[in-house]
């Protein structure tokens, strides 16, 4: 896995993200977003990382991917539930979103470093 490419790909499905809380047009599904062995990441952490499941550093991204991926969920759940859920208030720095998104790259970077 390009580690590097993972950070970008990560940041690129958060503006989808944040364009879906604009657009609202129902293509996000709260139960498919949740899963987190759908996007590149996770099938690799599912599929062929596992071969670091001996690392801390494995665990960790492993633990936080899937946080991202529940809170990403809970937030177009929100959405979908007619709560108010700005792309600012949603996925703004304090959110739980923000922090687990933040999570996920400090532990792909980590991963990189106990990899290499």
């Amino acid at each position: 896995m390009d580690f590097d490419q993972a950070i970008a790909a990560h940041a690129a499905w958060k503006e989808k993200l944040r364009d879906y809380l604009r657009k609202r047009d129902g293509s996000f599904k709260p139960a498919e977003i949740g899963m987190d062995t759908r996007c590149p990441l996770g099938q690799w952490i599912h599929g062929e990382g596992s071969r670091y499941v001996k690392l801390v550093e494995y665990s960790t991204l492993r633990i936080e991917h899937a946080r991202f991926h529940k809170a990403a969920a809970e937030v177009v759940r929100r959405v979908h539930s007619g709560e108010s859920a700005s792309a600012d208030i949603a996925l703004g720095p304090k959110s739980e979103f923000a922090k687990a998104s933040s999570a996920v790259v400090m532990a792909i970077m980590a991963m990189k470093h106990a990899a290499e």
